[in-house]
């Protein structure tokens, strides 16, 4: 008997050690949320005084990149993989908008991540965590897809409205409650119930993607503010503020339980903000509902207004506080540092990212990597024969970006320290720098079978999606022979 007892004293004794040596993990993802959408990064007119705070305790990571839009992003966050890999480009079908006068036939869409990925929670599950995502998916939405078959222990998934919303699986709540309340409320519920650790919450919100909506008491504070900066919308500034609480909320919570320190806590967008349009000539005015500044264009565009995003990352002890960092950063970075921080297994898949760990312990630290990439095949509608992007990719080196547009294979290059706002094509004065980053794109969508869009016949048709899967195309030059 005192030999049992003592096994189960020693077993608990480890189980309790393990639990403390591991960080807990909350990851916060807005949902359209721009660059300078939050005041600490530059907002006069948007308030969000529980994420600049965050700011303070921790590192505002000034140079970091996901995808045009939503599903990708999402895509490369859970996987680890650029959508090169994954075949995930867009939301939807890559051919949902009228190319039939375009070139380029899209390459086809995968819509939900494929199975034979581990998603970063199956690898955190594997290391000891307890894992929750309470919010928007969107990678997957019936059967195995769903997060509950991709290693979250409880998952509760809704978007497309802020008021009067459905939940998968369906859960009651207060007639009236605003969405970013209710997935709070369970945010905050989950961190109670796991407090002995550690755990890995997501929460995704759908703030402060359209339809635009929100509190009432929050629209009549932003009523009358002066506009600043491009940023004039009281019901979008009521949104931020939603999402805002929430990260007051959180923060509450783990200060309260005495979590904090041993928490790791990370805020982020998913891609850049509704705006900047107008600037580019290809919706009117009131298709901005925010404005990117200094950054050009906005959600939709491989341009840094939609594809730089805020990253704040928390790890009391060990990032300093009030630091920040410009060293060029990318989504699918998250899953390594991720599975550095947990100390968890690597999945069987490869992944294209680094650990972000030697930059969070120090903030020159030197990344094990020279570039990042982005690449899509595909056409995002803007309005009528205008595009917010036609198919692209991208290499990002250092200060030096080059995007090859793969209709006509034109170079735009731009030296992003001297010219955040991308206004310099530099293609043609620097040949040499161009020729040597198309070089090294070229070689990365070799290594990555990055299949390219094919160049229209006659009587070609828009691709459909395809589902957990995809038929890949041959990779080469843009869009095949001119």
């Amino acid at each position: 008997m005192r030999k049992t007892v003592g096994a189960w004293l020693l077993a608990g004794w480890t189980a309790c050690a393990v639990a403390a040596e591991k960080p807990n993990v909350v990851f916060i993802l807005a949902d359209d949320l721009g660059y300078t959408d939050v005041a600490c990064y530059g907002s006069k007119f948007y308030e969000t005084p529980h994420i600049d705070r965050l700011a303070a305790q921790g590192m505002r990571l000034l140079n970091h990149h996901h995808c045009q839009n939503c599903t990708p992003t999402r895509a490369a966050l859970m996987s680890g993989q650029y959508g090169a890999r994954t075949g995930v480009y867009t939301v939807g079908g890559t051919g949902r908008f009228d190319t039939s006068m375009r070139p380029l036939v899209p390459v086809e869409n995968v819509t939900e991540l494929p199975l034979d990925r581990a998603t970063v929670a199956q690898q955190l599950k594997l290391a000891g965590y307890a894992t929750g995502m309470f919010g928007k998916w969107h990678i997957g939405q019936k059967g195995d897809y769903r997060p509950g078959k991709r290693g979250f222990d409880e998952a509760i998934v809704t978007m497309g409205k802020h008021y009067d919303f459905v939940t998968e699986p369906r859960v009651s709540y207060p007639k009236g409650q605003y969405l970013a309340d209710f997935l709070t409320d369970r945010a905050v519920d989950f961190i109670r119930r796991h407090k002995d650790g550690p755990f890995f919450l997501y929460l995704p919100h759908f703030g402060v993607h359209s339809p635009y909506d929100a509190k009432k008491e929050w629209v009549a504070k932003f009523k009358d503010k002066p506009a600043a900066g491009g940023h004039h919308d009281p019901v979008y500034a009521a949104m931020i503020a939603s999402v805002d609480e929430s990260v007051g909320r959180v923060m509450a919570t783990l200060d309260e339980l005495k979590l904090a320190e041993r928490t790791v806590l990370i805020f982020a967008s998913d891609n850049g903000g509704v705006g900047g349009y107008f600037r580019e000539g290809i919706m009117k005015r009131s298709g901005d509902v925010t404005d990117n500044a200094p950054l050009r264009s906005g959600k939709g565009s491989l341009y840094e207004g939609g594809t730089r995003v805020p990253l704040i990352v928390r790890w009391p002890g060990v990032t300093a506080a009030g630091s920040s960092c410009g060293t060029p950063t990318i989504h699918v970075d998250l899953f390594p540092t991720l599975l550095e921080l947990a100390s968890a297994p690597r999945p069987p898949q490869a992944l294209d990212g680094v650990s972000l760990v030697p930059l969070l312990r120090a903030a020159d630290a030197t990344l094990p990597r020279e570039a990042i990439f982005q690449h899509f095949p595909g056409y995002l509608g803007a309005g009528e024969n205008t595009w917010r992007t036609t198919p692209v990719s991208l290499i990002q080196a250092g200060d030096w970006k080059l995007m090859e547009f793969l209709e006509d294979g034109r170079l735009e290059l731009y030296n992003l320290r001297d010219d955040i706002g991308e206004t310099q094509n530099l293609a043609t004065a620097q040949p040499q720098k161009a020729s040597e980053l198309k070089g090294r794109l070229d070689a990365w969508r070799l290594s990555v079978s990055a299949p390219l869009p094919a160049r229209r016949q006659a009587g070609d048709q828009p691709p459909g999606t395809v589902k957990g899967g995809r038929r890949r195309q041959k990779a080469g030059g843009p869009g095949a022979a001119p």
